[in-house]
């Protein structure tokens, strides 16, 4: 099957899993995949399953990361964190709906290989960076929304504290390896709202950078 096919049925995949929110569609359809994932695995870019890359790391599923960015609630003039750049794949997705994207990684040749595909797909609104995770990106705080791709064992509340308190949200995944759960938190004001909304398996969030 072409590759243009593969991804119409992967698209379509997506929305007969309950993937309705036709902006996310629209992202996931404008980016090449198969930009992301490693040559051996190209022609397996548009199989709704988590593939390999550098590092002992993954791309994740298309499900997932639809449906992750879907439980953001993102609008067009929203400043995103993502915690986790990896290939970069989450990152361009989240370029096409919101009007800055600030992205971390704390493995330096993953973040070396993602930023020159930023370039190449003129994915201009994207800001990546080397660093640590869990301290998030406090001098461009506070974010509309933030994204975790790795599991953290809590909540971060230095994310919470980077996070809009009108109505910011924080997706991330929570939990130790076999027994994670994607978590939604709200922030308004001084209130916080938290909510699970899907088990899943993510390698783990670490603390610190590579020395």
């Amino acid at each position: 099957m072409s590759e243009p096919a593969n991804k119409i049925r992967l698209l379509m995949d997506l929305r007969r899993a309950g993937i309705t929110d036709t902006n996310v569609l629209s992202a996931i359809e404008r980016v090449p995949r198969e930009a992301f994932i490693p040559t051996a695995f190209q022609d397996r870019a548009y199989e709704d399953t988590a593939l390999p890359i550098a590092s002992g790391q993954t791309i994740s599923q298309p499900y997932v990361v639809a449906f992750m960015t879907a439980a953001l609630e993102l609008g067009p003039r929203m400043r995103v964190l993502e915690i986790g750049t990896g290939s970069g794949y989450q990152a361009a997705v989240l370029s096409y709906l919101a009007r800055r994207v600030f992205t971390i990684e704390r493995q330096r040749d993953l973040l070396i290989a993602a930023e020159p595909l930023f370039e190449r797909l003129r994915l201009t609104n994207i800001s990546a960076r080397y660093g640590d995770g869990f301290k998030g990106w406090p001098e461009a705080a506070p974010f509309d929304r933030i994204i975790v791709t790795a599991a953290a064992p809590e909540v971060p509340q230095i994310l919470i504290d980077q996070l809009s308190d009108e109505g910011g949200i924080l997706i991330v995944p929570v939990g130790s390896s076999g027994n994670q759960t994607v978590m939604k938190v709200r922030r308004t004001g001084e209130a916080v709202e938290t909510e699970s909304l899907l088990p899943v398996r993510f390698v783990p969030m670490l603390k610190g950078t590579e020395s």
